[in-house]
């Protein structure tokens, strides 16, 4: 049998991806930016042919309810 190259190598630096990724960390998002980022992924995933529309993702998303949790992950009051 042909002898494969193992898999689990260090990945090669990258640089430049680590300071895009240390500088996304700092990024603080909106409200309002997240909102639009909410509706688009409903929009974006809604079935071919469905009567979603951005407007009705938007809708959606503002009647969105969060129930708040405690630090374990448990719901909270």
């Amino acid at each position: 049998m042909a002898e494969r190259k193992s898999a689990l190598k260090r990945a090669p630096e990258r640089p430049r991806l680590d300071e895009l990724l240390a500088r996304a960390k700092t990024v603080v998002v909106s409200d309002e930016l997240l909102r639009e980022q909410r509706a688009s992924f409903v929009y974006g995933n809604a079935p071919k042919g469905s009567r979603i529309t951005k407007e009705s993702a938007r809708r959606a998303v503002d009647s969105i309810r969060i129930t708040p949790t405690t630090d374990d992950g448990s719901p909270g009051a």
